[in-house]
């Protein structure tokens, strides 16, 4: 039951700093503070970490979260601890010192949150102690890592359901990204089939533009993205290891500050690029696919794909972790026919069986659909999440709709010509046939004979290798594994090919670099941004010497608001976004120096009340007290009041003399009572 006289509203401004839940939070936690067992799938932003955080305020006991990277674990348990929460995690990254803190809490029964992960669960002692230390709530984050086909598979995420049978606690699960199928296997492993209540919060992350490019010199177009964007926080996804080092190389030659990451580093290595980018503005990191979930920065501006994803939800997932506090962020993926030729291959040449592989390959499908998409990418992209909406005016192709072309006699063509060659060739040498180019492969095979050979002059080089990736992207044809590459036509392309269907395709010819004009939207306008400027210098000040990361003390969002708001005092700053009563108290004045040029110097009971609105009551009792300190008449020995028990009458609102008399002595009852009590009637007024 949740602890009495503990609002849900009043936790969301004092803790967190937030006057209103976001769209769907509300009534996730609600059901997780009644203790009902819940799954939420809710979209990377949106306020899952919130949905169990708040609720384990509200509830007595404990309440463990279990979550995929120490890293992740590291930063929520942080950012709690500025707030005033008392969490801890159990780690094999803690410090002797950190775990015997957790321990403390945990007997003493102070501890609200504990952080496990997974793998923890393997060891019989864990059980045991979570038994005996009074557990009731099972918090299960990037819960999509049970299905034991996704992208993000954590064997020991199965020990889970195990784990909620023998505490018998509620249990919630939280996921940005679940299919129908994921769902179900979520659901049949963590809630043993028993259906929770089940929250499906939409996918749309409309801060995000999304924008795709096919390739053409593929590390000058990052380069170029990346100059476009200097000293923004960024990821740069690569598909190799050595991709990643040669890309991070380029970024720290052209001025930025850049690292790499990926499995093949030593695990002090990663952990200190992992602590970089939480603590230093402006550092993009260049990663595989390792660098995945721990990431939780909330400022990160842009995510680039500097190879295609390897599925649409791996692709949703790592654009995710750009523009998390809600500010504008950019998603930018490059692909082309290699990316697409290796994906296929990937998923052809796995140990998953054949029903596997076919529900992979709809997977990369709609990537690749998206990649080549001819009207609002959002809409496809909401779309396969079974989501409608309509074109968002915030993705490239709602910037600037493609030019379509009849492509039909062109896909013919071009199918023609890998039917007439047994289906054993890739696009290089199908291009030359359809060119009419008498190369040595040519000419030793009498491609030269066929009817095809030189059909196709009508268009160069480079559009017939745009028509043969859309192709691709449109699985008209496929790469086969078995046959080392070579293009093979799918059933989706017959009908084309008997003319009984036609087809649109996009007029790609490829605009030259010197040509593009990357576009970026600014934070804030022109006006505001040397204060915005100003406010980030000083939280990193704050931030170096806590040895915390930055948005631990403020994210992006909450000083974006203080730049265009301007507060004038602390009680205009905390109705600020993300400004909770902790935060007030402990970083206020240092903001509004920035802000005011000005330092506010209240009493530290004064300043508690500017989080609970009710600074301007402790002021206007302050006020009526310093009318009263002699006396009406002005002939008496002074007498006041101390702040303690002013901020007491601020935040209590007595209404009566019996009520005055718990927080007050006779002497002052009799000096101030009536006054006191005027003012508190005339602030409920």
């Amino acid at each position: 039951m949740p602890i009495q006289g503990t609002s849900a509203e009043s936790l969301l401004q004092d803790v967190f700093g937030y006057d209103a839940f976001r769209p769907g939070q509300e009534d996730i936690v609600n059901s997780v503070t009644e203790g009902r067992n819940v799954l939420a799938i809710m979209p990377t932003g949106g306020g899952k970490s919130l949905c169990f955080q708040l609720p384990a305020l509200m509830r007595h006991g404990i309440t463990v979260v279990i979550s995929p990277l120490i890293a992740l674990m590291r930063d929520q348990v942080r950012g709690l601890r500025e707030a005033g929460v008392a969490a801890g995690a159990l780690t094999s990254g803690n410090t002797e010192e950190e775990t015997d803190a957790v321990w403390d809490m945990l007997h003493s029964g102070a501890l609200k949150l504990l952080y496990l992960a997974p793998e923890r669960l393997a060891n019989s002692n864990t059980q045991r102690m979570l038994m005996q230390a009074g557990v009731s709530l099972i918090a299960v984050d990037e819960a999509h890592c049970v299905s034991q086909w996704g992208h993000d598979f954590r064997p020991d995420y199965l020990r889970i359901g195990e784990l909620r049978r023998a505490l018998d606690v509620p249990l919630a699960a939280f996921t940005a990204t679940a299919d129908q199928e994921t769902r179900d296997e979520i659901v049949a492993r963590l809630f043993d089939n028993s259906a929770p209540e089940t929250f499906l919060r939409g996918f749309d992350r409309p801060n995000i533009h999304l924008a795709f490019q096919p390739k053409d010199s593929p590390r000058q177009q990052i380069l170029r993205y990346a100059a476009a964007r200097k000293g923004q926080s960024g990821i740069v996804y690569c598909g190799t290891r050595a991709k990643t080092e040669g890309i991070a190389k380029a970024l720290k030659d052209e001025g930025h500050t850049a690292c790499f990451y990926h499995g093949g580093m030593e695990a002090a290595d990663r952990r200190h690029v992992e602590e970089r980018f939480a603590t230093e503005d402006g550092l993009i990191v260049v990663a595989t696919v390792a660098f995945g979930m721990g990431v939780d920065k909330p400022d990160i501006r842009w995510v680039a794909h500097a190879d295609l994803p390897k599925s649409i939800e791996a692709y949703y997932q790592e654009i995710g972790r750009a523009g998390r506090d809600g500010a504008p962020a950019e998603a930018m993926t490059l692909y082309g026919p290699e990316d697409i030729r290796l994906r296929r291959a990937q998923i052809d040449e796995g140990l998953a069986p054949p029903e596997r592989r076919v529900a992979d390959h709809g997977r990369l499908n709609a990537l690749l659909g998206l990649a080549e998409a001819q009207g609002c990418r959002r809409q496809a992209l909401l779309g396969y999440f079974g989501e409608e909406a309509k074109p968002c005016g915030y993705c490239d192709l709602c910037d600037q709709p493609p030019d379509l072309f009849d492509g039909t006699e062109a896909v013919r063509k071009a199918l023609s010509a890998a039917l007439r060659t047994q289906e054993s060739y890739g696009s290089g040498h199908l291009i030359d046939i359809l060119l009419g180019k008498s190369t040595d492969k040519v000419m030793l095979r009498n491609h030269d004979q066929l009817p095809t050979f030189g059909v196709g002059k009508d268009l160069n080089k480079g559009q017939w290798q745009a028509v043969f990736r859309q192709m691709m992207g449109l699985d008209l044809m496929r790469p086969d594994a078995e046959r080392h590459g070579a293009l093979v036509m799918t059933d989706r392309a017959l009908p084309i090919l008997k003319g009984q269907e036609s087809i649109q395709l996009r007029r790609d010819i490829i605009t030259k670099a010197s040509e593009r004009r990357p576009t970026v939207k600014a934070l804030v306008s022109e006006e505001h941004a040397p204060m915005l400027s100003a406010l980030k210098a000083k939280r990193r000040a704050l931030a170096e010497n806590a040895r915390v990361p930055a948005y631990v003390i403020f994210p992006d969002r909450t000083l974006i608001e203080m730049a265009e708001n301007r507060p004038g005092n602390l009680d205009q700053m905390a109705q600020i976004n993300g400004v909770g009563a902790k935060k007030l108290e402990r970083y206020g004045a240092e903001f509004l120096s920035v802000l005011t040029g000005d330092s506010e110097e209240l009493h530290p009971a004064r300043r508690k009340l500017a989080a609970k609105g009710a600074g301007g009551l402790y002021d206007a009792l302050m006020e009526a007290q310093a009318q009263l300190t002699r006396g009406e008449d002005g002939t008496e020995k002074p007498l006041s009041c101390t702040a303690s028990q002013l901020a007491k009458l601020a935040e209590k609102r007595p209404d009566c003399p019996d009520s005055l008399s718990r927080l007050l002595d006779e002497k002052r009852i009799e000096r101030f009572g009536n006054a006191f009590l005027d003012v508190i009637r005339n602030a409920e007024a």
